[in-house]
């Protein structure tokens, strides 16, 4: 049996197709091998962006909430929701989900954070108007109250001036040592061993701020030892807290105008003589001291 010929140019033919065929494969292996690559780097790079943005918004988120402080406070619950939405996103980064959904939530925090910083500084600009508002109100009161202060103090001053001015005053006093026994009845002296009665005089000031009626007035009259010439115990009288002796003593009617007061202090009988020296003589009301002399017996 004979052998049949081989085809020698088929069987080339049909090698170089395959070799053909097997190079398209390989370069189109080699060029889809570079595109799943250069895909991987380019969705490596957009996750590390978003992951990027996603960071900036939470460091800006914190430092809004540290720049308004006690104020954040009030939206507390947005702050968990910003929280929440960001803890989400980087699930969704982690897990390879498909980057359209994590830009989709991206831009929804975004949203919610914008918004965020638009309420916080609402109530920034409400707070600030509020404490301005009080500053004011409470400078006003301080205002107040000064000027109430003054008031009060001008009143004072005012009555006290009124107070002071509401006395009444003595002068043009006079004290003169007379006899009251003997030959030389009723003589002035100015003999130690021979006074034995002392006539005080006084003029009571006009003053009209003095309310009228019956004023009692006291002389109390100082030997040069401070012994008090009076009478007996009985001659004494209340003066701011304190019981003082006095030698006489006037009533008055006083209305508002000047008045002229003499009184007398006469020694009991065998009342060993005065000492010789300085007198002091002073005039009281029964809350003031309004006048003094002196005189002297030789």
């Amino acid at each position: 049996m004979d052998e049949k010929p081989v085809n020698t140019l088929a069987y080339k033919i049909t090698i170089g197709v395959l070799v053909a065929i097997i190079a398209v494969m390989a370069w189109m292996l080699i060029n889809q091998k570079k595109e799943v690559v250069t895909l991987e780097k380019a969705t490596a790079t957009e996750e590390t962006s978003l992951q990027s943005q996603l960071d900036s918004l939470l460091a800006e988120h914190e430092r809004v909430k540290a720049t308004y402080g006690e104020l954040s406070s009030r939206l507390s619950e947005k702050d968990s929701i910003i929280n929440l939405k960001a803890i989400e996103i980087k699930k969704l980064l982690k897990s390879k989900t498909e980057l359209a959904v994590v830009k989709q939530k991206l831009a929804q925090l975004q949203q919610i954070t914008m918004m965020y910083e638009q309420k916080i500084d609402s109530l920034y600009t409400v707070n600030r108007s509020l404490k301005a508002e009080n500053e004011q109100i409470k400078t006003n009161y301080n205002l107040e109250q000064q000027k109430t202060s003054d008031l009060a103090k001008d009143k004072e001053a005012l009555n006290e001036k009124i107070t002071g001015a509401a006395v009444l005053k003595a002068y043009k006093i006079t004290a003169v040592a007379y006899k009251s026994r003997g030959v030389d009845k009723d003589k002035e002296t100015d003999k130690a061993a021979r006074a034995e009665k002392i006539k005080v005089c006084f003029t009571v000031s006009e003053n009209k701020l003095v309310s009228t009626g019956y004023k009692r007035f006291f002389v109390r009259i100082a030997r040069p030892d401070n012994v008090i010439l009076t009478r007996g115990p009985a001659y004494t009288f209340q003066f701011l807290g304190q019981t003082l002796q006095f030698s006489s003593m006037e009533t008055l009617n006083y209305e508002g105008n000047a008045a002229d007061i003499c009184t007398y202090f006469e020694l009991p009988p065998n009342s060993p003589e005065l000492p010789k020296g300085r007198y002091y003589v002073n005039v009281f009301t029964e809350d003031r001291e309004i006048g003094l002399t002196s005189f002297e017996l030789r």
